[in-house]
């Protein structure tokens, strides 16, 4: 099984080489879930006479993110940073079964500076990367290097500023969230998905009132900030659906942009 330390060192390795020349950010790492163990030799020791070498730790989530603050761009009066990053879990993969292909997530994207949300778009992120090695790992991430369009990506949050709702079609979005969760999956299927939580919608409905940054209360709502709102409340994700609903806030954003311009897809959410 790769090590989560072999995934970062991969990851970075990529960054490094990609981009070169630029400054570059040491990982900053999280973790959860700690499991403990014992090394096999140790197996059948009873617990109270373990030795310290013959325990074990590790943790089952780990996720990162490399800064690399000398590109940057500025919209809407906030700073954006490049980013990278990634996440693993072993909950995802069968540790015990014959080696296999193991999934990673892996994105480059931007970081929002005055609160550290985080955005990620359609080809700067791999959801469900599976190799066997760090060198396809390493290469993985440079191909998806490659693909990132970051001049697309800065003018999809751009544009996002040019559209607002009013404060109706805002109470309106959100009741529709709060009513996705609740819908039997054969009609939640018929409408574009929607991940965050019941609690994490309360949180963009609280940070429209109270956010000093992104907050609009009394007034129209731009959809850049409602993107905010909706990446702020995403920061109480556990690590191992974090990126996924990061992604999806981007989705979300950028489809109820459009339904605003008469687009069907998203319609539902403001009908």
């Amino acid at each position: 099984t790769l090590s989560h330390v072999a995934f970062i060192e991969a990851v970075q390795d990529a960054t490094n080489t990609f981009f070169s020349g630029e400054q570059i950010e040491l990982p900053d790492i999280r973790v959860s879930h700690v499991i403990k163990g014992r090394i096999p030799e140790a197996i059948h020791k009873p617990a109270n006479q373990l030795l310290e070498s013959d325990k074990t730790i590790y943790y089952e989530r780990c996720a990162f993110v490399i800064e690399v603050p000398t590109i940057y761009e500025t919209v809407h009066g906030n700073r954006l940073t490049l980013t990278i990053g990634g996440v693993r879990a072993y909950n995802h993969t069968n540790l015990y079964s014959k080696k296999g292909a193991e999934r990673f997530k892996v994105f480059i994207g931007f970081t929002c500076k005055v609160c550290t949300n985080l955005c990620v778009s359609t080809d700067g992120y791999l959801s469900c990367l599976e190799v066997t090695n760090t060198r396809d790992l390493y290469q993985a991430v440079l191909e998806m290097f490659h693909k990132y369009d970051a001049a697309k990506h800065i003018h999809l949050m751009q544009s996002l500023g040019n559209t607002s709702m009013t404060e109706h079609q805002f109470c309106q979005l959100l009741g529709r969230m709060r009513l996705y969760q609740s819908l039997p999956q054969g009609y939640q299927k018929d409408i574009p998905k929607m991940l965050l939580t019941d609690t994490q919608v309360n949180n963009v409905a609280k940070a429209y009132i109270n956010d000093e940054n992104f907050g609009s209360l009394g007034n129209d709502l731009s959809m850049w900030k409602f993107y905010n709102l909706l990446t702020g409340a995403n920061k109480s994700s556990y690590i191992d659906s974090f990126l996924d609903r990061a992604y999806n806030a981007t989705e979300l954003a950028t489809g109820i942009c459009s339904a605003l311009h008469g687009d069907d897809k998203y319609q539902w959410f403001l009908s």
